[in-house]
């Protein structure tokens, strides 16, 4: 069942359940007036039946019929009793007789009016107070109300077949109800079918005010913002990566190319491998790079944290930097060695750590005249400072904002050997730890790369 059916088919139980209640409470309540109503009318026709059984002194009952006749009151079919004071019967009218107990009797002489059903008749016993001031008597009225349940039924036929109609027009209303809450979703619905990997520009329109489908509306937007930026990133990276993959490939090609048009001597095949080899070697490394790029996607793989010292992290990174590179120097500092040795702990991933601190060396003295980066830890109780700082050229203020993009590599540094991936993954590996890295930078005077962790 969809969301169209479901929502008419709760309204209209909903609003079925209240019209039966209010139904049933008009029947319960028209039902109890109507009762009352005759309950009285049958005290007033008991009392007028013993006024006239008083005042005729041993007449005949033909003759109080008579009576009532010439009074111009209505003869109903009941069937009345009076007892006198000593509990005798000294009037009764048609044949079926009720009896009544003693106690009844007593109770309803104390002024206790009693109402009941016998078979499908009301009866009221009720006492009659003489002129005389003798001992009151007790009349006994049985009757049918044909005229009030006649009412009372014709009622329930109205309500019932009232409600039925009403049930209908409800499941119209409801189903029409349904059709105006659900528009805004089939509409959403249509946008979100037209739209695809060409025009994730293209935004969900809800034709209403701040309600919460204009909310989804909204939040489907900021998704599609989020993939339209993850596809513009995936596109660019794509290409950045094909182009450099593309001038090695082309160098390859070249140098096999050259090596097969005619036979060379040995020497000749021995530097065009050289060359084949020099150019794969610089694939494999781009290629890996990319890897670990890939390898920090927090949103496809997941790295297992644990408690470790940043310091030792730090040196790891300082021995693996010189003997990758033996010319190269990497002084590293303490600015306070702390007391307390956990304030040098904190969680992350070690391998992934070192990457980042051993791409941060490697940029700073591949950058520095001297081939020197100085690194200094600095501890306090809320946070690890580490600032890494080369003597190389510096990056101009224009720059700045995009050294961390994947591929960039300023103008500056076009002449040296990269691939402008190193920083970028290193931004990725800090931020994954929980930390920070920003960037100072002044032309001609270097370069400082500022890594901060927080507290636990």
């Amino acid at each position: 069942m969809n969301i169209k059916a479901r929502l008419t088919l709760m309204f209209t139980m909903l609003v079925g359940s209240i019209m039966a209640l209010f139904c049933l409470s008009i029947y319960f309540f028209y039902d109890q007036y109507r009762e009352k109503r005759f309950y009285s009318f049958l005290n007033e026709r008991a009392q007028t039946i013993a006024q006239l059984v008083e005042a005729s002194n041993g007449i005949s009952k033909a003759d109080i019929e008579k009576i009532e006749k010439e009074n111009k009151t209505i003869l109903l079919n009941e069937e009345i009793t009076i007892y006198d004071g000593a509990d005798s019967i000294i009037y009764m009218s048609g044949a079926d007789y009720l009896t009544i107990s003693k106690s009844s009797l007593a109770d309803a002489r104390g002024g206790r009016e009693i109402r009941s059903k016998y078979q499908d008749k009301e009866v009221i016993v009720t006492r009659h107070i003489l002129q005389d001031h003798r001992k009151p008597w007790i009349v006994v009225i049985i009757a049918n109300d044909n005229l009030g349940m006649s009412q009372l039924h014709r009622l329930r036929e109205i309500l019932v077949i009232g409600w039925l109609l009403s049930l209908v027009l409800v499941a119209v209303a409801g189903w029409q109800f349904s059709n105006d809450a659900i528009k805004p979703v089939a509409d959403i619905i249509d946008q979100v079918n037209n739209i695809s990997a060409g025009n994730l520009h293209e935004k969900v329109k809800v034709g209403r005010e701040k309600d919460e489908l204009a909310l989804l509306a909204e939040t489907f937007n900021q998704m599609l913002a989020r993939l339209e930026i993850a596809f513009v990133a995936q596109k660019n990276f794509v290409s950045h990566a094909s182009h450099e993959l593309r001038t090695p490939l082309a160098l390859i090609m070249s140098e096999a190319e050259l090596g097969l048009m005619k036979e060379r001597s040995v020497n000749e095949y021995q530097d065009a491998l050289q060359g084949i080899w020099a150019e794969a070697k610089e694939m494999n490394g781009l290629v890996n790079r990319l890897l670990e790029l890939a390898r920090t996607d927090e949103n496809t793989f997941k790295v297992s944290f644990r408690k470790i010292r940043i310091d030792e992290v730090l040196w790891q990174a300082k021995t693996s930097t010189e003997q990758k590179n033996p010319g190269y120097h990497v002084n590293v500092t303490y600015e306070k060695i702390p007391d307390d040795e956990g304030q040098l702990m904190r969680i992350g991933d070690e391998s992934l750590l070192r990457t980042a601190f051993v791409n941060l060396m490697d940029n700073a003295c591949k950058y520095s005249d001297d081939k020197t980066v100085n690194v200094s830890l600095e501890t306090s109780e809320d946070q690890i400072r580490i600032n890494f700082k080369d003597n190389g050229i510096g990056i101009a203020p224009a720059e700045l904002p995009y050294i961390f993009d994947t591929f960039y590599r300023s103008g500056a540094t076009i002449t040296k050997a990269g691939y402008g991936i190193g920083l970028a993954l290193t931004k990725r590996i800090i931020n994954m730890q929980g930390a920070t890295i920003d960037v100072e930078s002044v032309l001609g005077s270097g370069t400082t790369f500022i890594v901060r962790f927080p507290p636990f």
